[in-house]
């Protein structure tokens, strides 16, 4: 899988030692991870998450208002990512209630800055492997490296909501994507409400993905559940 695609997923920081952010974000800056966002407490994460929309949250254990364990609990709600714990609690109890919540890897302080980085690009890989930056449909292609639909030669730009959209019909493809989830994933935590603005985006989408969008054969209505995605590998 391209490593480039994977370093341009959105990584979360929540330490309460600002020296410890600053050294981490270098390391990972260094070796070209492009989108990251920092939190000292549990309170900052959770604001941040919402507008930051996470792919990867690095938690230490002990926060001033919290812990991670519970903050990790609470990053899930709004939506499943990986999860690695960076911290100088090393004891079994502890990895054991990580790892028994669902976190994907632990790493104990000191750490080598390699290890890290070794240790964050294989849950990138495992987590992302199906991903591709750049889907192939009946009738098009979508570039997501640069938000742009590619049809008979043209490329059309794609905006932020129907990037949003599109990223998790393609992460689900061939199955069905309820409305709420659509909505959750375009608009954040409080998608309610936002249903007649999905359908209009997703005329938009279909008029720049569809050779005909007044029957569209890529992306599909399913009535009263959501919408289904259909790409090439998935077209029978």
């Amino acid at each position: 899988m391209d490593l480039e695609y994977l370093k341009k997923k959105r990584i979360l920081l929540v330490d309460d030692e600002q020296e410890l952010l600053e050294m981490v974000i270098s390391i990972l800056k260094e070796e070209g991870f492009l989108h990251i966002a920092a939190a000292r407490t549990v309170r900052e994460a959770l604001e941040i998450s919402g507008s930051f929309r996470p792919e990867l949250a690095v938690l230490d254990v002990m926060l001033p208002d919290g812990d991670g364990f519970s903050l990790m609990e609470q990053l899930k709600r709004g939506g499943e990512y990986p999860i690695l714990f960076l911290t100088a609690r090393g004891e079994d109890e502890d990895k054991f209630r990580g790892f028994g919540l669902g976190a994907d890897d632990y790493v104990v302080k000191p750490f080598l800055p390699k290890e890290l980085i070794f240790r964050i690009t294989a849950i990138l890989r495992r987590t992302y492997q199906g991903e591709n930056p750049l889907v192939r449909l009946r009738d098009c292609e979508i570039d997501f490296d640069r938000a742009e639909v590619v049809r008979d030669g043209e490329r059309t730009p794609l905006t932020a909501k129907e990037y949003e959209i599109l990223g998790a019909l393609c992460r689900n493809a061939g199955r069905i994507v309820t409305i709420d989830s659509l909505c959750e994933a375009a608009w954040g935590e409080n998608p309610f409400g936002y249903e007649n603005s999905l359908m209009a985006h997703i005329r938009r989408i279909r008029e720049k993905i569809e050779a005909d969008p007044s029957h569209p054969l890529s992306l599909i209505t399913v009535k009263g559940l959501g919408y289904k995605l259909i790409t090439e590998r998935n077209i029978v």
